[in-house]
């Protein structure tokens, strides 16, 4: 049996300017404090059609990115710090919501959006909590979604 591994690869990383902007305008969004997820399901025909060409290598089932607006953490150490919690914290607890995404081939691409909202710096073990929290509740929903409850 192969030991699953938990690194977080460049394909897992949202950051084509036109998914994050779909993603914001016009994705679900999932709240608890101090985390609010964005999220939204693309089938294969809109995430082609989302780019001129053809879609792009090392894009993923399942992308994310983190963002700590500079209006709650003026400092750019802290900006970092909760960026890398929450980053820590979903690298460890994502793996049921990536069988999920990779077992809907009819869901398609699942991109998510972590918005940090707190004006302090939280601990991880908190973070962590509530990460898992907001992961329950993306999968639920995504169930729901795909029709498969």
């Amino acid at each position: 049996m192969e030991k699953e591994r938990f690194t977080l690869h460049k394909g897992e990383k949202l950051r084509h300017s036109r998914l994050v902007n779909e993603l914001f305008k016009s994705g679900d969004s999932v709240y608890e404090f101090p985390l609010r997820a964005t999220w939204r399901l693309l089938s294969a025909e809109e995430l082609e059609g989302s780019f001129r060409n053809e879609v792009p290598e090392r894009v993923d089932r399942l992308q994310m990115l983190i963002t700590v607006p500079k209006k709650k953490r003026r400092h750019a150490v802290d900006r970092v710090l909760m960026r890398r919690r929450i980053r820590e914290s979903y690298r460890l607890h994502r793996g049921e919501l990536k069988r999920l995404a990779e077992s809907l081939p009819e869901c398609g691409t699942l991109s998510l959006a972590f918005v940090y909202l707190s004006d302090q710096n939280l601990p991880y073990d908190f973070i962590e909590k509530r990460m898992k929290r907001v992961l329950a509740k993306i999968e639920k929903r995504v169930l729901a979604r795909c029709g498969k409850e």
